[in-house]
């Protein structure tokens, strides 16, 4: 394609005409996309190939064949990444069949999707996300951080949300061929990650209250530096004692859309105020930690690291998952349970983690208007297990955990 090049888009075949319908995908380049090209107008944007298709998941067929321009390294500041989208050069598309089963999916070039108005996802909420990182190591070579845990996350909060999902063969695959697509964009070692966004929807039409009868598998990426803006320096907690994330019985342990809009009342009048994020307590008896709007919360106090345990209301991450592996193997004592909110404030250090921060140190919470503070700096503990996890993923120590997939 020469120029402002098409891209593709989601569109049920009843919406087409029917000269049309053997080609579903149909949308334009996306105005952020647009800007992006007159903000960098560097020649890679430009003649871009045809859509790639696969016959079967493998990462080889998705990269080739690749035009000259797609060999070039974006002229991106990769010092200076935030965390923000970039728009890359494909995404990857899966529907499921009428059974409920997943056929085969393609690369298509990175760009808005269409669905009916009344997809399930739109109007009903019925949809997942998962997030991953890819990293690239020394040598070039890239590396991904245990896709096969995302996989099982989301077949577990499909469940919970009565959709159908992709097997775990099928997420990884599709995961190291989107990477494969895309590896220009891997930032360079030790200058961020692609981070990686595979989303679960019911795209089908759907009027009456019930599960979607068609739904799309979706993974897109974007090369990313830290989340929050202070990187590894601490960050700056309030807790939340009125509004709540999640309540026993619901969805605040599946990775679920609808638990990220929940928070963002609270988050964006703390944001207001100065702070990084909310924290917040459990509904019933206040008292409990639970989890940061996109993390989970350690308390070290000696020897010992404490973390609140899964019950349902706290989503189960697999960065705090490593941590605590790499913590044990470290000789800390780690304990999951109910942890109150007194501990908190009586902890020698606190730290977050998650897919986007990795290990975030926390500097101080403010609770019911009294701030508490956790040293001058990045503690001990939190130093140590960010250290110790981040070389790993990026493949600068040996992985006795078994945890990273090579992308050859």
């Amino acid at each position: 394609m020469e120029g402002s090049a098409a891209v593709t888009g989601l569109k049920p075949d009843y919406l087409l005409p029917s000269s049309r319908r053997s080609s579903p995908f149909l949308r334009s380049y996306t105005s952020s996309r647009s800007s992006f090209h007159r903000k960098h107008s560097s020649p890679f944007f430009y003649k871009f190939p045809k859509k790639l298709r696969l016959p079967s998941f493998n990462a080889r067929q998705a990269v080739s064949p690749i035009s000259k321009e797609e060999k070039e390294v974006p002229d991106l500041d990769w010092d200076n990444l935030g965390f923000a989208i970039v728009p890359t050069d494909y995404m990857y598309v899966m529907k499921s069949s009428h059974g409920g089963d997943f056929s085969n999916g393609e690369l298509q070039r990175f760009g808005n999707i269409e669905l009916s108005p009344s997809a399930g996802v739109l109007n009903y909420g019925q949809g997942l996300f998962e997030g991953l990182k890819a990293y690239r190591k020394e040598d070039g070579s890239i590396l991904l951080f245990r896709p096969e845990e995302n996989a099982l996350r989301m077949r577990s909060g499909a469940e919970r949300m009565c959709m159908p999902s992709p097997t775990v063969d099928q997420f990884v695959e599709a995961v190291k061929a989107t990477v494969a697509a895309n590896k220009r964009w891997v930032p360079p070692s030790g200058k961020g990650s692609l981070y990686i966004r595979p989303l679960l929807m019911g795209s089908g039409a759907v009027l009456g209250l019930a599960p979607s009868p068609e739904y799309t598998f979706l993974i897109y990426v974007s090369p990313v530096g830290n989340y929050f803006k202070e990187g590894i320096a601490p960050i700056n907690l309030v807790i939340e004692h009125e509004l709540h994330r999640a309540t026993p019985g619901g969805t605040g342990g599946v990775k679920t859309i609808g638990n990220y809009a929940a928070v963002l009342k609270a988050q964006s009048a703390a944001k207001a105020k100065g702070y990084s994020d909310i924290l917040y307590l459990d509904c019933v008896h206040k008292k409990y930690l639970e989890e940061v709007s996109s993390c989970n919360i350690f308390v070290v106090k000696g020897n010992v690291i404490s973390t609140p345990a899964i019950k349902g209301t706290i989503l189960p991450g697999i960065t705090r998952k490593s941590i605590i592996d790499v913590a044990r193997s470290l000789g800390y004592e780690v304990e999951e349970r109910f942890v109150a909110v007194d501990e908190l404030l009586e902890a020698d250090e606190v730290f977050c983690t998650g897919t986007a921060v990795v290990v975030s140190p926390v500097g101080s919470v403010t609770y019911l208007g009294k701030r508490t503070s956790y040293g001058d700096g990045v503690g001990v503990v939190s130093q140590q297990l960010y250290s110790v996890l981040t070389r790993l993923q990026m493949g600068l120590i040996e992985d006795k955990m078994n945890w990273t997939v090579s992308l050859s």
